[in-house]
This record gives structure tokens, C-alpha cells and sequence, in this order.
């Protein structure tokens, strides 16, 4: 790290949890975010302000007056512009030592397996099932720990897939694929506007400390939150031996 770096990064460093040590690996990192609405935006915020060198954001949406309610890295002059790249804009603002990579168009299932490989965490913040079994199945082929966040109404949940282990469950594992599609969306459903900050802002403290590889991850435990009465739950996950993904 070079001396404006390690200015900037002093309070992380000042942690004896992450350390120089710690803050070199994010700096030495790269991330793919796939989406960039209201859980991305807080994601790709904290993690381009904590340090990860590299963000790959991945949205072929364009920012809508809409969005701007809750999708808190773009701004009004931003809407009509691609998210992917307005959440970029915002980035440079506010660190420009973070390279960040844009992908503004709908990725295949071959696009995101070439973007997984490159990453060393997949966080996903995207809003329906295709893309988040398309994210499961690559993460479990490709052995990438994967920080699974959703949020609608009132409430969200958050866990962690960590295909480094073999006792990790996957999204499978919690969401058997039926072939049917029932996404709720907030395009078209209510959402709470602080709910996917809090939600979001979780994804990123578990994707930083998988990069640096400190604490205790969320891996086999799914968060739940009901903002309304303000309550955390948890619910302990195992892995399904009858999984058709990441059964042996």
C-alpha cells in the first residue's frame, strides 16, 4: 500500500483484527457485485470506502426516479443512466484508488462463470431466482464463497454460502429450484427504504471479512429481520445430502 493508502485505510488498520495484514488483502482483492440497486448500493459503497481494489458491478438496468427512494449510490442527475456505471461515478468520488468494472449488459449463464471465476467473493444483490441459481451453481462449481442478501417490505434475510467448505449448504440446499417463477420484486412490490441498507450494509461486513478471512462468517446460519418490530432471528442451515447442486 502506498502512503495515501495507508492514510486512508488508518482506522481499519488501527483494528487488531485487520491489521495492515488484513487491510493488504482487501486492497489485493476483488469482488463482483452482481446488481446494483438497493442492496448493491450500499454494498459497492462500503466495500470501494473499506478498500477492495477491484469491484465488478454487474446491472443492465438503467437508474429510474424511482429507484432513487432507497438505491442510495445514485443520484437524481443519474437518472436514465446505466446503474452499473452511475454507481461507478460515485465510487471515483469517493475513492479513487478502487478500479472498478463495469458489465451493463444481461449476463449468461457463461458470462457470470467467466466473472465468478475472477472474483474472490460473489455478493449477490440481484431482485429474482434465475440469477441467483445461475450464482449458486457457479459459486458451488467454482469453489467462491457467495454472500446471498434479499429484502421486500418490511422484511430481508442474509446468510453466507461458502463453497470452500464441504459442510456448506447452498441455495439449493434453502431454495429447491421447482421450475416456477414467483419473484417479488420491489419494481413492483413496497419496500421499506432503510431495509436494504441494513440488509446490504451486512453483505458487505460478511464479504470483507471472507476476504481477509477474520470472525465467525454467517455460513450455515440465515438472518432474518423484521423491521417493523425491529427483530433479528436465526435460523441454523444445513447441508441437503440430496442437493442436485452441491451433493457429492
Amino acid at each position: 500500500m502506498n502512503d495515501n493508502q495507508l492514510l486512508r485505510y488508518s482506522r481499519h488498520i488501527l483494528l487488531p483484527q485487520v491489521s495492515y495484514e488484513g487491510q493488504d488483502k482487501l486492497v489485493h482483492s476483488h469482488a463482483l457485485v452482481v446488481g446494483a440497486g438497493g442492496l448493491g448500493s450500499p454494498v459497492a459503497l462500503y466495500l470501494a470506502a473499506s478498500g477492495v481494489g477491484t469491484l465488478t458491478i454487474c446491472d443492465f438496468d438503467v437508474v429510474d426516479l424511482t429507484n432513487l427512494q432507497r438505491q442510495i449510490i445514485h443520484t437524481t442527475p443519474s437518472v436514465g443512466i446505466n446503474k452499473a456505471v452511475s454507481a461507478q461515478q460515485t465510487i471515483y468520488e469517493i475513492n479513487p484508488e478502487v478500479i472498478v468494472k463495469t458489465i451493463q449488459q444481461k449476463s449468461t449463464e457463461d458470462d457470470f462463470a467467466a466473472l465468478v471465476a475472477q472474483a474472490d467473493v460473489v455478493i449477490d444483490c440481484s431482485d429474482n431466482f434465475a440469477t441467483r441459481y445461475t450464482l449458486n451453481r457457479l459459486c458451488v462449481k467454482l469453489k467462491k464463497p457467495l454472500v446471498s442478501g434479499a429484502a421486500l417490505g418490511f422484511e430481508g434475510q442474509i446468510t453466507v454460502y461458502d463453497m470452500r467448505s464441504d459442510t456448506s449448504p447452498c441455495y439449493q440446499c434453502l431454495f429447491p429450484d421447482n421450475g416456477e417463477d414467483t419473484d417479488l420484486r420491489c419494481a413492483t412490490n413496497g419496500v421499506f427504504a432503510p431495509l436494504v441498507g441494513m440488509i446490504g450494509t451486512t453483505q458487505a461486513a460478511e464479504a470483507l471479512k471472507l476476504l481477509m478471512g477474520i470472525g465467525e462468517s454467517l455460513q450455515g446460519r440465515l438472518l432474518l429481520l423484521d423491521a417493523l418490530a425491529m427483530e433479528w432471528r436465526t435460523i441454523k442451515l444445513s447441508k441437503d445430502p440430496a442437493c442436485i447442486v452441491c451433493s457429492a
